[in-house]
C-alpha cells in the first residue's frame, strides 16, 4: 500500500516485514533513542503520524497485529494470550530485551497482559483507555446499535478530525479494511467476562511502573473503567485528559505529551 492510497503518511519510517510462526508481520520504526512498542487499538485506519512527536525521544516501533493493516492474517489467533505469544517471538526478532510499551483500546489490555507475562522485559507501561475490564456502571458502546454513519464520531471529540480517515463515503479499500479488522477484533473481544474475571485476579501482581491514560468524554469505553484499573495495579497512575475521546493518542498532543513525560520517568 502506498501513502497515495491513504489518508496519512509513512514517511520517514523504516517499513520491516517479520514472520512469525508463518504469518508475516509488518512493523514500522522511526526515532532515536530508548525503544518504545505502541501495539494500536482495533483499527489501523487512521495511521500513526501522532508518534512523530516522540522521534527526538524514542525509537518508537509500530508493528500490526496479525489481521490486521499490512500483516498477514491469522485465523488462529483468537485471543489476547495468542498475540501475547506471537509479540514475545517478535520482539526476539527485533532484538529487544527490554523496552517500553505503550497500547491503546484492544492494544492497552494486550499490552497490560504481555506486561503480565513477561515482566521482566517491561521498564514502564502506558495503558490508553484499555479494554478487557468490565464494569454495569461503565458499559462499553455498543456497536450494533450505531448507525454506520454516526458510528466514526463515537471514536472522537471533534468529528471534522476523524473525517479525512473514515469519511461519509468509504470507498472500497477502506470498507475491506474495517471488515477485516472488525471481524480480527470480534474474535480476540467475543469472551469478555471471562477476560475480567483473568485481569482482575492477574493484575495486582503486575509489579510494573504503570500509566492509566483516558479521554474524558470517551464514548467508547468510559471514563470511569480507568478507576477499576487503578484499584488492581500495585504501581499504577491515572491521567485524564480533558476533554479527550477514544482514540486519545491521535486527537489529543496533550496525551501524548503526559505520556512521554511518564515514560521519559517523570512521574
Amino acid at each position: 500500500m502506498t501513502d497515495a492510497s491513504r489518508p496519512y503518511s509513512t514517511a520517514g519510517f523504516r517499513r520491516d516485514e517479520y514472520t512469525v510462526d508463518g504469518i508475516v508481520s509488518v512493523v514500522y520504526s522511526a526515532g532515536q533513542g530508548p525503544p518504545v512498542v505502541y501495539l494500536h487499538g482495533g483499527g489501523s485506519y487512521h495511521g500513526f503520524e501522532w508518534a512523530r512527536d516522540w522521534l527526538d525521544r524514542f525509537r518508537v516501533i509500530l508493528p500490526y497485529h496479525p489481521g490486521y493493516g499490512e500483516s498477514a492474517d491469522d485465523p488462529d489467533a483468537s485471543s489476547v494470550d495468542d498475540l501475547v505469544v506471537h509479540y514475545a517471538r517478535l520482539f526476539e526478532l527485533l532484538g529487544l530485551q527490554r523496552l517500553m510499551l505503550v497500547g491503546a483500546s484492544l492494544g492497552g489490555w494486550l499490552a497490560a497482559q504481555f506486561a503480565l507475562t513477561q515482566p521482566g522485559r517491561i521498564e514502564r507501561l502506558v495503558v490508553v483507555a484499555p479494554a478487557g475490564l468490565l464494569a454495569a456502571a461503565y458499559p462499553y458502546l455498543d456497536f450494533a446499535a450505531v448507525s454506520a454513519a454516526d458510528l466514526p464520531r463515537q471514536l472522537v471529540s471533534d468529528p471534522a478530525f476523524i473525517a479525512p480517515f473514515w469519511p461519509a463515503q468509504p470507498d472500497a479499500r477502506l470498507a475491506a479494511l474495517l471488515a477485516r479488522e472488525a471481524a480480527a477484533t470480534g474474535r480476540i473481544l467475543r469472551d469478555l467476562p471471562a477476560a475480567d474475571r483473568k485481569l482482575r485476579r492477574r493484575l495486582p501482581r503486575l509489579n510494573v511502573p504503570t500509566l492509566v491514560l483516558w479521554g474524558e468524554h470517551d464514548r467508547v469505553l468510559p471514563a470511569g473503567l480507568a478507576g477499576e484499573w487503578a484499584s488492581l495495579l500495585p504501581d499504577g497512575r491515572v491521567e485524564i485528559i480533558a476533554d479527550g475521546g477514544h482514540l486519545l493518542l491521535d486527537e489529543f498532543p496533550a496525551a501524548r505529551a503526559v505520556a512521554a513525560r511518564f515514560l521519559d520517568g517523570h512521574d
